[in-house]
């Protein structure tokens, strides 16, 4: 068997397996969690947004969701910042929220956008803060149950 029809054949299977997910996962939407860590390495980023593309052109409508905490976490530390945690929970005043919102909003979304129209597909970026989607307000604190899930 020749190369070209190893591939071809390899790419039948891989469409067969597909196939039943993509009919039934076609005109919905699903959410997709881009983990900071996961956003260490271009290469990985530019087949997350692959992928990405993928799915709409598979007729999906993806939603991605991102985080970012070690970019937080750098940019607070090159701008002499300490972070802080409470629980696992990250406290932060008005200077940190400041800076968390320029990492999210100003860096990570724009470049994940970035990505996934250089695949050919249209993505656009919000933030929570766009049209009061996402509000906070400060927390008491309170105490957090080890027990809890």
């Amino acid at each position: 068997m020749t190369d070209v029809a190893a591939n071809a054949e390899m790419q039948a299977a891989l469409l067969s397996r597909a196939l039943p997910y993509m009919q039934r996962y076609e005109n919905k939407t699903v959410v997709v969690k881009y983990g900071g860590h996961a956003m260490g390495d271009h290469e990985l980023g530019k087949a997350f947004a692959r992928d990405i593309a993928l799915l709409k052109q598979s007729g999906v409508n993806p939603i991605v969701v991102h985080g970012g905490g070690p970019q937080i976490g750098a940019m607070l530390t090159k701008m002499g910042i300490e972070s802080k945690f409470e629980g696992g929970l990250r406290v932060t005043d008005q200077k940190t929220v400041e800076i968390v919102e320029m990492v999210l909003a100003g860096s990570i979304n724009k470049e994940i956008v970035a990505l996934i129209n250089a695949e050919g597909e249209w993505a656009i970026g919000l933030c929570g803060k766009d049209g009061n989607m996402v509000f906070a307000e400060k927390a008491r604190k309170t105490m957090i149950d080890p027990d809890s899930n």
